[in-house]
């Protein structure tokens, strides 16, 4: 028996491809999602450009067919348009006046009809009204990550302990059964002697090399953790494009790719700029609306990172453009920095179209973004651009996200066997005792 599949609106605006998902299925819009996206697709915003796209293809469908009745799509499934029937007649206890509801209420009329219909919703209130009413309700799970399951970036295995013992003598080693993916983190261990080990990095599956020993600090920080340590490795080598850094409040994800930018861009000269940028959320919201120029406009909702700069440039001498030495105070050499266009603040907002070359992004709060929104923001890097996202899957903001479902975590399990990509997940917060025990009990 083939299942009808009745979409809400926010799944569409998720993705616009979901329409295409569930092959050899009907799919059922009911014209009140159609109503809705109308109400998007004038905004300019991922909101908006999904509402749009969805509605171009659902006039492309318009030749197949007639969409009452059904036209076939490529997967061999059926899409339906379907009026919403009046809910002031049926025994299900919901409002007239709520979109949501309408939605809903097409799917129990059809249940009641024999069909085997399932709503598929991103609004976890939705699910639980659909619930009560005796209906199937599931999140759309495309693009859906086991978090549990998540590639983390490090490993622990044990090892004969001449393995060990090759592996000090040469630079890079050949060991079968060891190392699964591009930049995974190992930490060797003999079986008879857990003291006896060694922590190597996967240059591809089965061969490891030592960590560089140019990378045991950074802008003057020194790690803290093992986690800290690896992170470090990734984000200043310049051959791991993309890095992913997933954690807890407190585990310096910020902290530490800044500093990196900082090293990478001021000290080594290997990028012209640093590109720092957090989703506004709901992503998108024009910030025109806020007096000032941008980057006053910016200021309130960038005030993270400028705490992690105040912490990063608190110390150090300036050269000026004479050659001369002075000291200056901490906001002056952050302000010189974003005067000079060394330092750059951007919305997400406007970064659709654009290419970037040679700068090192790093965009922060990462799991507030979309899949879809992740692979915008990647595909802008241009020749000589390394991008880094941070982020922690349980403090997300986005209502339609949750802890598996978001852009950071997509993005981390789908590279992972890209030999430019590297990630990390850092567990232990090392702001202070507050915050770990907040983090952890809180």
């Amino acid at each position: 028996m083939s299942k009808t599949f009745v979409l809400d609106t926010n799944v569409l605006l998720h993705n616009a491809d979901s329409i295409e998902s569930f092959s050899d299925n009907v799919v059922v819009l009911p014209m009140a999602v159609i109503e809705e996206l109308d109400k998007f697709k004038g905004h300019n915003d991922e909101l908006g450009r999904n509402a749009r796209q969805v509605i171009r293809r659902l006039d492309s469908l318009r030749v197949a067919g007639n969409l009452r009745d059904g036209v076939p799509l490529n997967n061999n499934g059926i899409l339906k348009i379907m009026a919403t029937p009046d809910i002031s007649g049926l025994d299900t206890g919901l409002e007239v006046k709520v979109a949501d509801n309408l939605i809903l209420s097409l799917a129990y009329v059809l249940s009641k009809k024999g069909e085997n219909v399932i709503f598929v919703s991103k609004d976890i209130n939705a699910r639980i009204k659909a619930d009560a009413l005796g209906l199937q309700a599931v999140d759309f799970e495309k693009q859906k990550v086991n978090l549990d399951e998540l590639y983390v970036g490090y490993s622990e295995i044990e090892v004969e302990g001449t393995i060990v013992d090759a592996f000090f003598k040469n630079e890079t080693l050949d060991t079968p059964g060891i190392g699964r993916f591009p930049n995974e983190f190992v930490l060797m261990k003999d079986k008879t002697n857990e003291k006896h080990n060694a922590l190597a990095r996967v240059v591809k599956p089965e061969k490891v090399k030592h960590l560089s020993n140019l990378y045991d600090r950074v802008w003057n920080i020194q790690s803290r953790n093992k986690e800290q340590r690896l992170a470090i490795e990734l984000l200043m080598d310049p051959e791991v494009l993309i890095v992913t850094l997933v954690g807890q409040a407190g585990t310096g994800k910020t902290l530490l790719a800044l500093a990196a930018a900082l090293q990478a861009t001021l000290t080594n000269h290997q990028y012209d700029r640093i590109l720092v940028s957090r989703p506004i959320i709901p992503m998108g919201k024009d910030i025109g609306y806020l007096p000032g120029a941008k980057e006053e406009k910016l200021s309130h909702w960038m005030q993270p990172i400028f705490d992690n700069l105040t912490y990063l440039m608190r110390n150090g001498i300036h050269e000026d453009n004479s050659g001369k030495k002075k000291k200056l105070s901490t906001q002056e050499k952050i302000h010189r920095l974003l005067s000079e266009n060394t330092i750059g603040l951007e919305a997400l907002t406007y970064i659709r179209g654009r290419s970037i070359p040679r700068q090192y992004v790093i965009v922060d709060e990462a799991q507030n973004l979309t899949p879809h929104e992740v692979k915008t923001i990647i595909s802008r890097s241009g020749e000589g651009t390394k991008m880094v996202l941070t982020g922690d899957p349980y403090q997300i903001d986005n209502p339609y996200l949750d802890a598996s479902s978001n852009g950071l975590i997509y993005a981390a399990e789908r590279l992972k066997e890209q030999t430019i990509h590297g990630h990390i997940t850092l567990r232990k917060s090392e702001r202070s005792n507050l915050a770990a025990i907040a983090a952890e009990f809180l």
